[in-house]
């Protein structure tokens, strides 16, 4: 009587077994895709930093803006433009020392009156002295302009590549105390986890 008893309860079982597994697709719930990957990817906006390197190259600030880091753009700005207004300001400067040089050890003495009067006082070797000195700042200028316009490029193809770094819930930095049986002691170790991280546990 058990044995018989048994038997249906398996022939039942695997007759549920069938029906379910015959079960049209149509009539089957499926869950909807997660839509989270996509919705972040139409969120983000993808920079290239070949686009921000030429655009810095081109004209000073604009990679900045491709990046939409438009609170960098007053210390690019300031910092060429303050280059610029010191290279313009040594080359008056020199141009105007080399100029009173000139009119000083020429063998004319009716151009001594054609010196600027800031330099009337000094003598021709101070005078060619503050001439080659203010030479020197042109060419630091110069140097300086040049170098605040490579960084400029620099921060912007920088920026463009962290843009597209990842940051999401998925890594992680932990500091955990722990036993490293290599070195045989107890210490802290810093973690980071890549990946999706177990909540359960």
């Amino acid at each position: 009587m058990k044995k018989i008893l048994l038997l249906n309860f398996l022939f039942s079982f695997l007759c549920a077994v069938q029906l379910t597994a015959q079960v049209p697709d149509s009539l089957v719930k499926k869950k909807p895709p997660v839509a989270a990957d996509s919705s972040r990817k139409k969120n983000s906006q993808v920079f290239n930093p070949r686009t921000a390197t030429l655009r810095s190259a081109i004209l000073p600030g604009w990679g900045q803006i491709y990046n939409k880091k438009y609170w960098k753009l007053p210390l690019v700005w300031g910092a060429l433009g303050t280059t610029a207004g010191i290279y313009f300001y040594n080359v008056k400067n020199y141009r105007s020392l080399k100029e009173a040089y000139i009119y000083l050890t020429d063998t004319d003495p009716s151009n001594d009156g054609q010196v600027n009067p800031l330099y009337r006082n000094l003598s021709a070797e101070s005078i060619r002295s503050y001439r080659n000195s203010f030479r020197q700042n042109v060419d630091y200028s110069v140097l300086f302009f040049l170098l605040f316009w490579g960084l400029n490029v620099v921060d912007a193809t920088v920026d463009a590549h962290l843009k597209a770094f990842d940051v999401d819930d998925n890594l992680s930095l932990e500091i955990r105390p722990g036993y490293s049986p290599m070195a045989n002691t107890s210490g802290i170790s810093l973690v980071l986890n890549i990946g999706k991280t177990n909540k359960g546990k």
